[in-house]
């Protein structure tokens, strides 16, 4: 018999923080290549791996990840048994040490508690990867041990991954320690915040942390229990993204326009779902010249895009350039306008100001509703 667990998707830590884009929404609910929610992916993975009873804790500004999940259908989870719960937190405000994900299990434990499945999945709403859940579970029954921890080799963990946890490992893959990425080193252990473990050990320590420091989180609670527990290290290959600055986001969308990355990652047998959005094809006019980009529906393209994540419904006028950049739905950029290395967030019009380039790695933030 298969064993079965339910799914926790949690948010960020308060301490990371997407320069721009997160002052309007959560991590879970940036656009991401245009047409997905950084969300879909823990959700589809958990969907995929046959979880069917799946928590979303929201806490800051949740509007927009509640609008996009809705009843959470378009996820093709199990129509009669499958459940997917979105769990609110009101006692902490968005920057509060103390607003961290064990406040919300906290606030939400009679729900935990009731959970007819043995085992939880913890996955993160601001990573992107794929996993099969019910594997990683099935290896962490056979294994014996209380905690499976998921984990990334990385060789950029001193440009990327600052927000993150890293891990040790002794010889036989047991987790000795969990520390915060300092940027010291290129090559580390990144913790993916995705973890595996009885339903019962979860609850006792969401209990555990509330008696020792209101201020603890998961991760927190897990790296004090590598000494008693036995927590296991479990390595995730394939592509990966954790997005928790505005460098990793720009990374994260730009490196699936290689085809090869993104043909390894969108697989048939295994897709990513998200809430559909019925408009027209793109209109690319005479003149128009694009190459290397994802560009979404319902755009009207007059100028050249190079190597870009173009949104829906996105206006790029005639003698226009988009190079290096993200440029987020309902966008409209006039005629002349030259835009490079450029993160450029919703309902933006460009029309003033001939041109927006970065000179630092980190590309340059144009807000929402800006008009330019």
């Amino acid at each position: 018999m298969a064993n079965k667990a339910f799914g926790v998707i949690n948010s960020a830590a308060n301490y990371i923080r997407v320069e721009g884009l997160h002052d309007y929404r959560p991590i879970g609910a940036f656009s991401f290549l245009g047409r997905f929610r950084v969300i879909d992916f823990p959700i589809s993975n958990m969907s995929n791996s046959g979880l069917d009873r799946i928590h979303v804790y929201l806490n800051s500004r949740p509007r927009s990840i509640v609008e996009h999940i809705g009843d959470g259908r378009h996820y093709n989870i199990n129509s009669k048994r499958g459940n997917l719960q979105l769990l609110f937190t009101q006692n902490n405000g968005a920057s509060s040490i103390y607003n961290t994900d064990i406040n919300a299990y906290l606030e939400n434990l009679e729900q935990i508690e009731r959970m007819p499945q043995d085992y939880v999945v913890v996955a993160p709403s601001y990573m992107v990867y794929k996993q099969d859940y019910q594997k990683l579970l099935d290896d962490h029954v056979e294994s014996g041990g209380d905690i499976t921890l998921l984990y990334h080799k990385v060789d950029s963990a001193k440009d990327y991954f600052r927000g993150c946890n890293v891990i040790t490992l002794n010889k036989q893959k047991g987790v000795q320690h969990i520390e915060r990425n300092m940027g010291t080193a290129k090559e580390k252990l990144i913790s993916m915040d995705t973890y595996v473990m009885k339903k019962e050990l979860f609850v006792e320590l969401i209990k555990r942390a509330k008696r020792e420091s209101s201020a603890y989180s998961l991760a927190d609670m897990i790296a004090l229990a590598c000494e008693v527990l036995d927590v296991r290290g479990y390595q995730h290959k394939g592509y990966f993204a954790a997005i928790t600055s505005l460098d990793d986001y720009f990374k994260a969308n730009t490196e699936l326009l290689d085809y090869e990355t993104a043909m390894d990652f969108f697989k048939t047998d295994w897709p990513f779902y998200t809430r559909t959005t019925d408009a027209c094809p793109t209109q690319y006019f005479h003149g128009a010249n694009v190459k290397h980009s994802m560009v979404c529906n319902a755009g009207l393209i007059e100028g050249t895009v190079e190597n870009s994540i173009i949104g829906r419904n996105v206006h790029i006028g005639k003698g226009a350039v988009v190079k290096n950049s993200i440029i987020l739905s309902y966008v409209d950029i006039a005629d002349g306008v030259y835009i490079e290395n450029a993160v450029i967030d919703k309902w933006v019009e460009v029309k003033k100001i001939k041109k927006i380039v970065s000179d630092s790695v980190t590309p340059a933030y144009i807000k929402r509703n800006d008009k330019l």
